[in-house]
C-alpha cells in the first residue's frame, strides 16, 4: 500500500471517530446542495445525493439542516447554490495536489486555498497541470471488526460485487471501483448482507513521489493538512508515497 493510501485511511478513521462537527456540518451542507442541484431532491433517484446524506449522518449532521441543504441546491429557498470547483498545485518533492473546493465566492476560496499553498511551501499551478495525474474512482470503506461474515466470504463479496481492487489495512477495507460502478458495487456489498461505513468518489494518483526524507514528508502533510482545513475545501488529493515507517513518526 502506498503511503498516500496509508494516510488517506488514516484520515478516513480519524474523522470518523473525532470529527469537527462545525466545518463538517458546513461541508456535508455543501456537498448535499451540489447534489441536489446536479441531480435534483430525491435521494432515491439521486445516488450522489443519497452518498452526502450518508455522510452528513455519520457526521450527526440534524435532518433540519439537510432538508435545508437539499432545498437550497433544488432552488426552493432561493438564492444561488454554492460553485463547484478544482485547484491544482505543488507540494514540495514536486508532489501533484488536487484540492476540491465549493464555494458562494470564487476570489475569497481562490484566495486563501492561494495563500496556503504559499504559506506551506507549495505553490499553485494553472487548470491542467496536474490533473491528468489522477483519475476519477469510487472507493468503499468497510470495517473488518462491524461483519458477521468471515474474512474469505467478505473477500469473496468484494470480487463478485465487481470492484476493481481491494486493500486490509488496520482492520478497514479500502475498495476501489470505476467511478461508473460505485453505486452498483456498493448495492452490491449490501446485499451481500456487509456493513458499508462511507462511499465516495475521489481522485486516486495514476504514478505517485516516493518521499523517503522525513523532514519533507513532514511539510507535504501540513500542507495538506492545511488545505482540508480550510471552511470552502471539501477534499484533497496528492500523489506522495511516504513509507509505512515514515507516517509512523510522523
Amino acid at each position: 500500500m502506498s503511503g498516500h493510501s496509508k494516510w488517506a485511511g488514516i484520515k478516513h478513521k480519524k474523522a470518523i471517530i473525532d470529527a469537527k462537527k462545525g466545518k463538517e456540518f458546513t461541508k456535508a451542507a455543501a456537498m448535499i446542495t451540489i447534489a441536489a442541484k446536479q441531480g435534483g431532491g430525491d435521494p432515491k433517484m439521486n445516488f450522489a445525493l443519497r452518498l452526502a446524506i450518508d455522510k452528513a449522518k455519520a457526521a450527526n449532521m440534524p435532518s433540519v439542516n439537510i432538508e435545508r441543504s437539499i432545498k437550497k441546491g433544488t432552488g426552493e429557498l432561493g438564492g444561488a447554490a454554492p460553485d463547484e470547483l478544482t485547484y491544482e498545485g505543488y507540494a514540495q518533492a514536486g508532489v501533484a495536489v488536487l484540492v476540491e473546493a465549493m464555494t458562494d465566492n470564487r476570489n475569497r476560496t481562490a484566495s486563501e486555498v492561494r495563500s496556503t499553498f504559499t504559506k506551506y511551501g507549495g505553490n499553485m499551478a494553472e487548470t491542467g497541470a496536474v490533473a491528468y495525474l489522477f483519475e476519477k474512482k469510487g472507493q468503499i470503506y468497510l470495517n473488518s471488526h462491524d461483519q458477521k461474515a468471515t474474512p474469505d466470504d467478505i473477500e469473496l463479496a468484494i470480487i463478485d460485487s465487481g470492484a476493481e481492487d481491494f486493500d486490509l489495512s488496520d482492520g478497514v477495507y479500502t475498495i476501489t471501483t470505476r467511478a461508473v460502478d460505485l453505486q452498483s458495487v456498493k448495492e452490491a456489498l449490501e446485499t451481500a448482507d456487509l456493513k458499508v461505513d462511507d462511499a465516495e468518489l475521489t481522485f486516486i494518483p495514476k504514478t505517485e513521489v516516493k518521499v523517503a526524507d522525513e523532514t519533507t514528508a513532514g511539510k507535504i502533510l501540513r500542507l495538506v493538512d492545511a488545505l482540508e482545513d480550510l471552511e470552502d475545501v471539501t477534499s484533497v488529493h496528492a500523489n506522495f508515497d511516504i513509507p509505512e515507517e515514515i507516517l509512523e513518526k510522523l
